[in-house]
């Protein structure tokens, strides 16, 4: 009796040190936060466009949620409409990454730049699938900018034939739905 009540508690002892050991899933090196996925997480809320005077009205074009427990941002673009698109952030290390799931059927990977500053996020092509990069038209750039906590602005740049694409994703001004 003595003997299985000594290994229950070696096994109990054992599975505590398994439960509250340290963390395997820490993917930064040295245990800081990503900057730019924090920075997005700041963005978390209902976008919509703004009217003539820079006030809210009811259009929407983007919600921004956490997922995968705070690791993950997802981003609806156009929600309900029939070009609603997704848009993924994760950390990647010390990167920002961000896959964009795009009405065309094809999903690029874009990568933060290293000149992204202050309020200033820029991504940056980084391959993709279902698509060419040389032909196929796709998103190939953006630079979100954080105006402040209620305005951002969104600059992207589409690609199609090897070239800047002319009417694709550039310009929009959002306002956060109070």
């Amino acid at each position: 009796m003595l003997r299985k009540l000594l290994v229950c508690g070696l096994i109990v002892v054992g599975l505590s040190f398994a439960v509250t050991g340290d963390d395997k899933h820490n993917h930064s090196s040295d245990g800081t936060k990503n900057a730019g996925l924090e920075k997005m997480k700041s963005l978390v809320g209902t976008w919509v466009t703004p009217d003539k005077d820079g006030k809210p009205t009811d259009e929407i074009v983007s919600v921004i949620k956490l997922t995968a427990g705070g690791t993950a941002i997802h981003e609806t673009l156009f929600p309900g409409q029939p070009h609603e698109m997704v848009s993924i952030y994760t950390a990647d290390g010390p990167d920002l990454v961000m896959t964009h799931y795009c009405m065309l059927g094809n999903q690029p990977r874009m990568k933060a730049s290293t000149k992204s500053l202050g309020n200033k996020i820029n991504f940056e092509f980084a391959g993709g699938s279902n698509l060419d990069p040389k032909k196929d038209k796709h998103m190939h750039s953006a630079i979100l900018t954080i105006v402040d906590a209620d305005h951002i602005e969104v600059d992207g740049t589409g690609w199609e034939n090897g070239a800047p694409a002319k009417d694709m994703c550039n310009g929009m001004k959002l306002v956060r739905k109070q």
